[in-house]
């Protein structure tokens, strides 16, 4: 990698140096002129002292406030200035603010061939092997582009790597390093996301083409980008075949295997082992809440729809779980903390798992810019199951307080503004984030037609990993691909 490095003035840290100690200061801006001031206003200066110069002054002794950080500030005037002592910090000036950071995440970050195998891109070093004193001296440079880019020069760096070693990151990495994890870590940034009513939803809904979903990768990323929002994604013109929903699936990446098998029917017979597989009326739920790991995308294309009845209808939970919070903090709370119990018990298959109506984010601090940290919702009160007998015993005002709180949550989702209703048509595919956007369906009448969904899973790790993918190549995003 060519490098534009041009060596001219003391760097700012050094500068201060000599002002604190007493010398002659270098003809360079202070720091907080560097920094901040505007060059209109320099230049404004600069054009009044050369037209009234100004009559010579005893010389002044300057004691400066000593700042925390002084921040490396790019442009050619400084390019190629290391700093001029090892410190645990380095503060770059990104977008006019500077932004600290520590030297161990510049350093766990490092991508040179050394540190990160530029094949497989895993990392040849843990971050155990960063040594608590580690520090680094900085400067800025060009790359072969003419970007900027901060090198730093390692003090104490892990054992193996010589005095040679440098770490690079570009300040477009550093710019989106300050946000790009937030959105990796959770899948999602949670800011992005659209809570909808049924007008809302009505409005921004969006049908794509069969043809132009399974040829066109652009399309197939603005169609994952709105089912990110929105949680809620409809497919036109889809063959009548059983793979088509398989095709549909394989765009985005594997399918998501249960005991219903790869894909399944939805469809009346008698004596059905799962209610979906009546024509009664099924309400507001998710899917296989008494699995550990509950399927993220759910897909259900339809084969026949020749019966009378059999609307689909769909409710964003994270919507109402936010107007809940908005209504009562203790109802809310109340969802957070009481455990309900899922179960699938048949003489084949027996599972069964406890988890809250709510469940918030993990790393709110870290991770959830916004201030309702909603991570998952569960909702599916046909398959729940007995409460654990302690809490019908002795914890009666909890199981109280929970009848309250699922009273007024129940309220919200199907209040008829908050429901948005269609009938799937021959042809058609619905795509919905399981974990977010509830699903039902109404009665029909199984004598006088035949009504039938060809449904797959897709687990969120393999949504996201396409969405990334995707991110990557049509906006350039991802943190960790080198500069």
């Amino acid at each position: 990698m060519s490098v534009n490095i041009t060596t001219t003035r003391l760097t700012v840290r050094c500068a201060s140096q000599h002002v604190r100690a007493g010398t002659p200061t270098c003809k360079r801006r202070s720091f907080w002129n560097t920094v901040f001031s505007k060059p209109a206003a320099v230049k404004r200066r600069a054009r009044r002292e050369e037209e009234s110069p100004a009559l010579p002054t005893p010389t002044r002794e300057y004691h400066p406030t000593p700042i925390p950080h002084e921040t490396i500030v790019h442009s050619p005037a400084n390019a190629g200035q290391l700093d001029a002592y090892s410190a645990k910090t380095i503060a770059v000036s990104i977008d006019d603010t500077p932004r600290t950071f520590d030297t161990v995440f510049l350093r766990d970050s490092c991508t040179c061939p050394r540190c990160v195998d530029p094949d497989s891109r895993q990392k040849l070093f843990q971050t155990s092997d960063i040594p608590q004193e580690i520090e680094g001296k900085a400067r800025t440079v060009q790359d072969e582009n003419k970007s900027w880019v901060i090198e730093v020069e390692w003090q104490n760096d892990v054992p193996g790597y010589g005095a040679e070693h440098r770490t690079r990151h570009s300040l477009n990495w550093l710019r989106r390093a300050l946000n790009t994890e937030v959105e990796l870590r959770g899948g999602v940034r949670y800011d992005d996301r659209v809570l909808w009513d049924r007008d809302t939803i009505t409005k921004n809904n969006k049908w794509i083409d069969y043809k132009d979903w399974t040829g066109d990768d652009s399309v197939l990323f603005d169609a994952l980008t709105h089912l990110n929002k929105y949680g809620l994604l409809f497919l036109k013109n889809v063959p009548e075949s059983e793979e088509s929903v398989v095709n549909i699936a394989g765009r985005i990446g594997t399918l998501k295997d249960t005991f219903y098998g790869r894909t399944w029917d939805v469809r009346s017979k008698p004596k059905a082992e799962n209610i979906a597989y009546t024509p009664q009326f099924l309400g507001l739920h998710m899917d296989l809440l008494y699995t550990s790991n509950p399927p993220y995308l759910q897909l259900l294309h339809s084969l026949r729809a020749r019966t009378p009845g059999g609307e689909s209808f769909f409710s964003d939970s994270f919507h109402a779980a936010q107007k809940l919070e908005e209504a009562s903090k203790t109802h809310f709370r109340t969802l957070c903390t009481f455990p309900v119990t899922y179960h699938y018990h048949h003489p084949t298959y027996h599972y069964h798992y406890t988890r809250p109506t709510i469940e918030l984010h993990p790393y709110p601090k870290y991770s959830e810019p916004t201030n309702l940290a909603l991570h998952r919702v569960n909702w599916s009160p046909p398959f729940q199951g007995p409460f654990e007998a302690r809490i019908g015993g002795e914890s009666q005002t909890a199981l109280r307080n929970y009848l309250a709180a699922s009273h007024a949550y129940e309220k919200i989702l199907s209040a008829e503004e908050s429901l948005f209703e269609y009938r799937l048509n021959e042809g058609e595919c619905v795509i919905f984030d399981n974990r977010r956007v509830l699903h039902a369906r109404r009665a029909f009448d199984a004598t006088k037609g035949e009504r039938w969904l060809k449904g797959a899973y897709v687990d969120d790790d393999v949504f996201f990993s396409k969405l990334r993918v995707l991110e990557e190549r049509f906006r350039g995003g991802g943190l960790r691909m080198g500069l």
